[in-house]
């Protein structure tokens, strides 16, 4: 189990430095099995990388079926799910949360838009939320119903602003995770998307989803003198949405180019966070 343990650590620290680095914030003891679940994380959300439509259905149900119980003699081949199963016994984590950030994720796998910005909230609640919370029950030893409030927000903070920062790939591969009725209500066609046309009208629809962040940033912030310090390493990754959304208020700002924070600003912003938790939500 230690080498499966180790496995999911490599991955954390190659694919998702943010967590990796929050991760260390936490006590040693803890700190597997949150890179079990980060693993975790890892290979669902990049189901769509390695197979689209109903190959990517059968992968993301491979991992459902793990949840479940239902798979037989496979665990013991994959280092994540025997490391996931070990930490759920551990520490008691929520399958049915755990499934439906699998669920939510099957709308990766296909180019249909995202129709209503509450269809993307429940989205966000179910992809990084659902993670947060996770993690929480990690790090707290229990499940941490005080800042079950402070993780929606977060939560939705961070998801925004990693869809802002990914727009560039899902505009290039052809998905919209842009929520339809927002893009209608700033006169923002597909076909600006499509021709990567960096309209007004575009701008102005992506300023909205930054003042959206920023507004669950600031909630967050109003809550998190609630929250136990022994929480705060799961919240730790959100630390870069606050920087992240002031690059994309530069005037230099291309909305179809990456937006790049070096990875030695990243590591900087986390361990301040760590250090003075209401910086977490800054922005």
């Amino acid at each position: 189990m230690q080498d499966a343990f180790a496995y999911c650590e490599a991955q954390v620290r190659a694919r998702d430095r943010d967590r990796f680095l929050s991760a260390l914030f936490a006590p040693a003891q803890q700190r597997a099995a949150l890179f079990a679940l980060y693993a975790f994380n890892l290979e669902v959300a990049r189901v769509r990388e390695a197979a689209l439509g109903l190959a990517g259905e059968i992968r993301l149900q491979w991992w459902a079926d793990i949840l479940a119980g239902q798979a037989r003699g496979e665990v013991e081949g994959n280092p994540v799910a025997a490391a996931l199963l070990a930490a759920i016994a551990q520490y008691g984590l929520d399958t049915a949360r755990l499934a439906a950030l699998i669920d939510a994720h099957r709308f990766d796998l296909y180019d249909e838009p995202m129709s209503t910005l509450a269809d993307f909230e429940a989205y966000a609640d179910a992809v990084t939320t659902n993670l947060i919370k996770s993690a929480t029950q990690i790090v707290l030893g229990r499940p941490g119903s005080e800042t079950e409030e402070l993780a929606h927000h977060t939560g939705i903070a961070q998801a925004i602003t990693g869809l802002l920062a990914a727009f560039p790939v899902h505009s290039g591969r052809g998905q919209l995770y842009l929520p339809l009725d927002l893009l209608n209500r700033h006169g923002v066609g597909r076909e600006h998307i499509a021709e990567k046309r960096a309209s007004p009208a575009l701008r102005a629809a992506l300023g909205e989803l930054r003042s959206i962040a920023r507004h669950h940033l600031r909630q967050a912030r109003q809550l998190v003198g609630r929250a136990p310090a022994a929480a705060l390493p799961a919240f730790l990754p959100v630390a870069l949405a606050g920087p992240t959304l002031a690059r994309m208020e530069r005037k230099e700002y291309q909305p179809f180019a990456p937006i790049i924070v070096p990875p030695w600003r990243r590591q900087w912003l986390i361990w301040r966070a760590a250090r003075r938790p209401e910086r977490i939500f800054e922005g």
